[in-house]
């Protein structure tokens, strides 16, 4: 049963660990090209960040399952990749030592989201419909971070970034230590093979479909601040574009407990993707004009805000009982990890050689094969 208690104690861990995700997706690129980074180094760099998400999760997700103790691991998790976070002081401009604190807090960091998935949803219990109201204050964190950065970077430069990140890294830890362990009930029937679940060809279609979405998000994540800063647009401003596109996505998580039992999640997963080829497209050559710009910023809440409820609601379907923290692992590895990975490598080389437009055309492809993968392969 989800008391009021719990709601705030789940709801917060959210609150900060997207908070800090709100600082670095607008920021944290600014922050290397001030450092003299060019977009390749900086597209390394994010990868870099991204592909400890491809290991960390199923680490960490093995052990979950092993132990059950993961309060413990996120507790852990989360101390460690703050402590590790304040290397970035040290490192100053040094592209080698950054890649390699950048590597340490974020295999951390990144150990500590699917297994806190875990542990809501095992909270949730049967009431997994109202996931959504927990996680939407993760999409407030990251408006109110991504927002009031703006002001603070204008005024002081970005130079403020490591400091906010660090204080936000403290703030996450102290919460992880309110946040109490779920109380697993036996299963009724064991779960099955994790490799006969992932032998399922519904199960592979939606690992493809996610990994495709992921790859197409990436020059979003990694390059969209920059992008805007070219067609000259302030850094206030660029602030309140990320803060728009989360703000719809949170009012969309209060709509999803209505709508994944009308409509199901693969309609809602094939829609998030058809809607993602518009939205890239419309970026990628309408940026400068600011009606499109907004427009497509609030398809955000379909692109992600449905895609990510439909996914989760997935998982919790093909990965039942002891084997969720290994599938909400696989989910974040496959998807945010190696897709977003690979997305913003490619993305810094394309913005290098070929520019911007060219980027944002290769997402839309991606996000359209993604949407034919899950057409024909999501059979549920």
């Amino acid at each position: 049963m989800l008391t009021a208690t719990l709601y705030i104690r789940l709801s917060g861990f959210y609150l900060f660990y997207f908070a800090i995700l709100g600082v670095i997706l607008p920021y944290w690129s600014l922050y290397l090209q001030a450092l003299g980074f060019e977009p390749a180094r900086i597209g390394e760099l994010l990868a870099v960040m991204q592909l400890t998400k491809v290991v960390a999760p199923n680490v960490w997700g093995w052990l979950g399952d092993r132990t059950g103790q993961r309060i413990r691991i996120v507790r852990w998790a989360s101390l460690v990749s703050g402590v590790s976070f304040a290397g970035v002081y040290a490192a100053g401009g040094s592209y080698n030592w950054l890649a390699l604190v950048t590597l340490l807090f974020s295999f951390f960091w990144n150990a500590a989201l699917p297994q806190f998935e875990a542990v809501t949803l095992d909270h949730l219990g049967e009431d997994i419909h109202h996931y959504s109201r927990v996680r939407l204050w993760g999409s407030v964190g990251f408006i109110a971070a991504a927002v009031a950065m703006g002001p603070v970077v204008g005024m002081w430069g970005v130079s403020t970034v490591p400091a906010v990140l660090l204080g936000l890294f403290s703030l996450l830890w102290l919460n992880s230590l309110l946040a109490p362990e779920a109380r697993k009930l036996p299963d009724a029937y064991p779960a099955p093979p994790i490799g006969q679940v992932l032998r399922r060809p519904a199960v592979m279609a939606f690992f493809i479909a996610c990994f495709l979405h992921q790859v197409a998000f990436a020059p979003y994540y990694g390059f969209f601040s920059l992008y805007l800063e070219t067609l000259r647009y302030s850094r206030e401003f660029i602030g309140l574009m990320w803060g728009l596109g989360v703000a719809v996505e949170v009012g969309i998580f209060m709509f999803v407990p209505r709508l994944l039992p009308r409509f199901g999640p693969r309609l809602l997963l094939l829609t998030a993707l058809a809607t993602a080829v518009l939205r890239w497209l419309l970026i990628g050559y309408f940026a400068a004009d600011l009606p499109v710009l907004l427009l497509a910023q609030t398809l955000h809440a379909i692109t992600f805000g449905i895609f990510h409820a439909a996914s989760i609601h997935l998982i919790h379907q093909f990965f039942p009982g002891s084997l969720q923290g290994r599938g909400q692992a696989l989910y974040s590895s496959v998807s945010f990890g190696a897709g977003n990975a690979v997305g913003t490598l490619a993305a810094g080389y394309l913005w290098q050689g070929l520019g911007p437009v060219v980027m944002f055309e290769l997402a839309a492809l991606l996000a359209a094969l993604g949407w034919l993968v899950a057409w024909r392969g999501l059979r549920l």
